[in-house]
Formats: C-alpha cells, sequence, structure tokens
C-alpha cells in the first residue's frame, strides 16, 4: 500500500466534468417527461449471460438462515418489472457491479445509464441516443451498418450464413493461428472485435463520432425480439453504438414474451453449466412480468464512466472515477 494512495484517482475538475454530464442527461430526460427511477442494488436474483459474473453477498437476519443475494450487473430486471407495473418512459443513473472487470477500461464498480422508450423500435432509440449524445456533448452520428454489412466489409463474409468451418478459418487468419473448434458466436465475437470494432466511429478532431451497428445475428439476440431483415434473414432487433472503436451503448427492441424469456434464461443456464460456470438463479419476477405484460418499448444500457473517457480523451478508467478500485 502507498503512502499516497488515499488521493483520488481523478483529477477534480475531471469529477467536475462527471458532475456537469449528470446534471445535462437528467435535464435532457426531464424536459422529454422520462422519470428517473431507483433499483435495488441488491437482488435474490442474478444475471446468467454468460459472459458477465456477478458478486455475491451473505444476507444474515437476526434469528434466521443466512441468504445469498446478488450485487446488480444492470437495473435491466427491476425495470422491466416497473414497464410492465405502468411506469411509462423511465431511466436510471446510477452504480451497477461485474466481478472480475478490472484494467484499463473496467472497473467491477462503475456507473450506467439505462433507460426505456413505449412504442420505439430500435431505430428510432438509436435516434433518441444520438439527440441524447448530441445534447449532454460535443457528439455526431456518423452512420448506421447491419451487422451483415460491417462483417462483409472488413471479412468478405456473410456472417447470418458462414459455416462454422469459415468463421473458425477467420479466426485463425486474423486472431490467432492456434484457436480452433470455436462455436459460431465465439468466432464471431472474436472476429467483430478484433477487425471490426477498432474501425467504427473514429474519432475526429474534438468531436465524438458515433457509428451505430443494428441486428445482430439472431443468435446474439440475449433479451431482444427477433425479426427478419430485407434479406429473409432473421435477426436480433438490437444494437450497439461505437465511438473511437470503443463499444458505448447496447441497445434492444425488448423481448415482451415471457415464456419466450423463460427458455432463454433456462438455455444461458445450461450453457453455463456446460462451461463449468457457475449457476446463478434468473430473475423469476422479471419473467412473471413479462408474462403480466410488458407495452411495446426499446431500452438502451450506456456505460457513463466510458463516455466521460471518450469525451476526456483517456484510455484509463481511473482517470475519471474519485477512487477506482484499486484505491477503494
Amino acid at each position: 500500500m502507498q503512502v499516497d494512495d488515499w488521493m483520488p484517482s481523478a483529477d477534480l475538475m475531471n469529477l467536475k466534468r462527471r458532475a456537469d454530464l449528470y446534471r445535462s442527461i437528467r435535464q435532457y430526460f426531464d424536459e422529454q417527461c422520462v422519470l428517473e427511477i431507483e433499483t435495488p442494488l441488491l437482488s435474490a436474483a442474478a444475471t446468467v449471460d454468460l459472459h458477465i459474473e456477478s458478486f455475491k453477498a451473505e444476507f444474515l437476519p437476526d434469528g434466521g438462515l443466512p441468504a445469498d443475494y446478488y450485487l446488480q450487473t444492470s437495473p435491466e430486471f427491476p425495470m422491466k418489472r416497473l414497464l410492465s407495473s405502468g411506469s411509462g418512459d423511465i431511466y436510471s443513473l446510477g452504480k451497477v457491479f461485474r466481478n472480475g472487470e478490472a484494467g484499463g477500461r473496467h472497473n467491477p464498480e462503475f456507473t450506467m445509464l439505462e433507460y426505456y422508450r413505449l412504442g420505439m423500435d430500435q431505430q428510432q432509440l438509436m435516434s433518441d441516443l444520438s439527440n441524447l449524445l448530441a445534447r449532454v456533448t460535443d457528439f455526431s452520428e456518423q452512420s448506421r451498418f447491419s451487422y451483415r454489412e460491417v462483417f462483409i466489409h472488413y471479412l468478405g463474409v456473410n456472417p447470418h450464413q458462414a459455416t462454422i468451418q469459415q468463421l473458425n478459418e477467420l479466426v485463425q487468419q486474423h486472431v490467432d493461428r492456434h484457436l480452433c473448434d470455436l462455436e459460431k458466436n465465439d468466432c464471431l465475437d472474436l472476429l467483430f472485435s478484433t477487425v471490426v470494432e477498432p474501425n467504427l466511429g473514429i474519432k475526429g478532431n474534438s468531436q465524438l463520432n458515433g457509428v451505430f451497428v443494428y441486428d445482430y445475428p439472431a443468435s446474439m439476440s440475449a433479451l431482444a425480439k427477433l425479426h427478419t431483415n430485407k434479406e429473409c434473414e432473421k435477426v436480433a432487433a438490437r444494437f450497439e453504438l461505437f465511438i473511437n472503436g470503443v463499444e458505448l451503448a447496447n441497445g434492444y427492441h425488448e423481448l415482451t414474451d415471457g415464456d419466450e424469456q423463460q427458455v432463454r434464461f433456462e438455455q444461458e443456464r445450461d450453457k453455463r453449466k456446460e462451461l463449468n460456470r457457475k449457476d446463478y438463479p434468473h430473475d423469476q419476477r422479471m419473467v412473471n412480468a413479462l408474462k403480466q405484460g410488458m407495452p411495446d418499448c426499446a431500452g438502451v444500457a450506456m456505460g457513463i464512466d466510458r463516455l466521460l473517457m471518450l469525451i476526456l480523451g483517456t484510455r484509463n478508467i481511473s482517470d475519471v472515477l474519485a477512487f477506482d478500485f484499486s484505491r477503494a
């Protein structure tokens, strides 16, 4: 432990910029009549996403048996319960927690903006997110491409129709020649992050230029609806926003079918068991809320710390946190 590790990890001017950003975000949503809400940080359920690990906490009731709870990795599930109860448009600006994620761009505890707009699809929400970002910083939407288009442009292959063999060969060519026998989604993720993503939304002068990628493969649907693209391929109605080669936001035209959501959760849990990863309890209350009826809507999650990093031109998340994980 260093003698001066009591000091903040971020410059005080950067912390003032954070406060200004919060104020601008809240002003935008206030003008749009979007309600700010808070969700429980501790939950009896956790995410079952293959790529996310939860923090577990033990609740010790006076005179009762201990119970496991989990720090939220996203406010999504309780927000969907609110939507199903008739909340209307809502947003959350607060802390989320993801175990094992620490480094230059990651901190186990970070700030997320998540919001939902009723009656919007993924294209309309992309426009709304662009409007928000243009209000709170010097942002310009550069372009929108389908997942299909960027793969064909940068890798010469249609990701929806390519064989496992073709994708594995591309991984060996562009990522690591020793990798082999990967599953399709693993191949697609590696190729996208290594070859495609670094080219998206390249920064121009002080302006943040954004590129949206939408219509992801159906196998990557997560909590998004499925639909058919203009090439008659089944795809997920989800998008991601990239600025300066960095993923900033992830949005969906939200799945509202509770039965389908139940199946997807169970499939994710089965996959975690197959890969010998911890089996977390999924949020049955959220599934029940969908079964009661959630209105048609689109939602997006955006990392605020990462947005500040892009605004300030730094690659180190500690530069935008009062106290990063090493000083917590």
